[in-house]
């Protein structure tokens, strides 16, 4: 029961996060979203830590950095917790969203919860790419180039619009400035959708492993599940601290470690690896207007999804065939980041195609076609158990012994015919 408190504030935490109805089947697979928030917390403070010391103009910018690598007390694991931690918090989103597509979350009455999530997995890229700007290495300059570019699609004042977000004919010191700004308020934007997130989870209540609503199977939030959190919260740290102490530069790319250079193009320009997936289906066509709409559309068809679902059950555990489908699509993703990787040649290109191809059907074949395939399985189901249900009633073995114990059950028992 919901205690009563007069404090406004601590009535609100009591009743959204202590007493908060939970189903009791819930499994770990649950405690990425709060190790997400977790992620995000990490984040904003390491930022406003580095934001401290960093120098958001173009000739100041990568020494700015080098200065809190090497002067800042501690600067160099801000600067580690910070870059690492925006990998990981693409982890746990990427599990987050895996767990959502394979239980069901998608679905009816969860659509807007759903949604709000892709807005700030939207805003999350938006953030990271302008992040990995900000230090100024070879690998932020032309990323930056490449990816501002992409704008001029826009039918008859595309031009126009990469010259405002540069702030001039290419990237240079007001790009620098603009990003800074939005790096340092987007996560703040994102954490006030993060409470919107969850004002649509608490509306509904939040999904389980048999995607079902029970009101009689439920516990309170505090400390059953808070407690499966806590121990996502210390896996999450482990991992973490293991990356940042041991292999701090493991995430990243070499070239970002050295200072741009406009007049001298790296050999590769890849993006950091939790773009690459949609970096792939951006190459894989050689138009580049057709391209971009491909990546736009591989973003936009999260949203869609719920709409294409055609499926009354909610859980993949009753799903076999979606189940088949959901783990094919979490390879055909990790192919897509490989190929993401791999240079561009007829080779990897053809593979990379196929890869495009597969993420897509799995929205279109898993929501749409699955969904239809599962319903006429059950009605075809229904109808075999009924129609063996009739043909026992009209068996003559309800009037004759002979019958009802069969011909052997009869030879051997002691009643008349």
């Amino acid at each position: 029961m919901s205690r009563l408190n007069l404090n406004a504030i601590i009535s609100w935490v009591d009743s959204h996060i202590i007493d908060y109805p939970t189903a009791m089947n819930l499994n770990y697979n649950w405690s990425f979203g709060s190790s997400a928030g977790f992620c995000l917390v990490i984040q904003i403070l390491s930022g406003a830590f580095l934001a401290m010391h960093y120098a958001s103009e173009t000739h100041y910018a990568f020494s700015s950095v080098e200065h809190i690598m090497r002067d800042v007390k501690s600067g160099w694991l801000i600067r580690y917790m910070h870059a690492n931690g925006a990998s990981f918090f693409f982890i746990v989103v990427y599990a987050h969203i895996f767990r959502g597509l394979y239980y069901g979350s998608y679905m009816e009455p969860r659509q807007q919860l759903w949604w709000s999530g892709g807005v700030i997995y939207v805003l999350m890229m938006a953030t990271a790419f302008i992040g990995y700007v900000l230090p100024w290495g070879q690998m932020s300059f032309w990323g930056a180039t490449v990816i501002t570019s992409l704008f001029s699609i826009v039918p008859v004042v595309g031009k126009e619009v990469v010259m405002w977000i540069w702030g001039g004919f290419t990237v240079g010191n007001p790009t620098l400035n603009r990003f800074y700004s939005l790096h340092y308020i987007l996560p703040f934007i994102i954490a006030g959708l993060v409470f919107v997130h969850l004002g649509l989870l608490h509306k509904d209540g939040s999904n389980n492993p048999l995607g079902i609503k029970t009101k009689t199977a439920n516990i309170n939030f505090y400390p059953y599940i808070y407690v499966k959190d806590l121990v996502g919260f210390f896996v999450l740290v482990f991992v973490l601290s293991v990356v940042i102490f041991y292999f701090p530069n493991s995430l990243g790319d070499p070239d970002n470690y050295l200072e741009a250079d406009p007049y001298g193009t790296p050999a590769h320009i890849v993006p950091e690896w939790y773009f690459l997936p949609f970096y792939a289906i951006l190459r894989v066509i050689p138009n580049k207007v057709g391209g971009i709409l491909t990546m736009g559309g591989a973003i936009a068809i999260i949203f869609i999804y719920p709409l294409l679902n055609t499926s009354i059950l909610r859980s993949g555990n009753f799903r076999p065939v979606y189940a088949v489908v959901f783990w094919a699509f979490v390879a055909d993703f990790c192919l897509l980041a490989w190929s993401g990787t791999t240079p561009v040649d007829d080779y990897f290109k053809i593979i990379g195609a196929v890869v495009s191809i597969g993420y897509f059907s799995f929205f279109v074949f898993g929501g749409l076609f699955v969904g239809w395939l599962e319903k006429t399985l059950m009605l075809h189901t229904i109808k075999m158990k009924e129609t063996t249900e009739e043909v026992k009633d009209l068996e003559p073995g309800n009037t004759h012994p002979t019958f009802k114990l069969g011909v052997f059950d009869h030879l051997n028992s002691k009643t008349p015919c």
